[in-house]
């Protein structure tokens, strides 16, 4: 369930899985990491991204989850 590098920013991983009706949460962050959970619309958590790309850690900084998750 961890997701392997690849060549699509992990940004663009996010917005697109939001975009499509998914959601995310994080699961931790810091200065240097982020792991994210991929959910399904329900909240199942199905693959995960652990990351240290900083333009990640930016666009998460204040954020615990999808802006399309409901269930806050």
């Amino acid at each position: 369930m961890t997701k392997r590098a690849d060549s699509e920013p992990v940004v663009a991983k996010l917005v697109r899985w939001e975009a499509h009706g998914a959601t995310w949460n994080v699961v931790l962050l810091t200065e240097k990491l982020a792991v994210v959970d991929l959910c399904t619309c329900l909240g199942e958590p199905v693959d995960r991204i652990r990351s240290s790309d900083p333009a990640l850690l930016r666009y998460l900084a204040g954020r615990s989850r999808s802006a399309s998750d409901r269930r806050a």
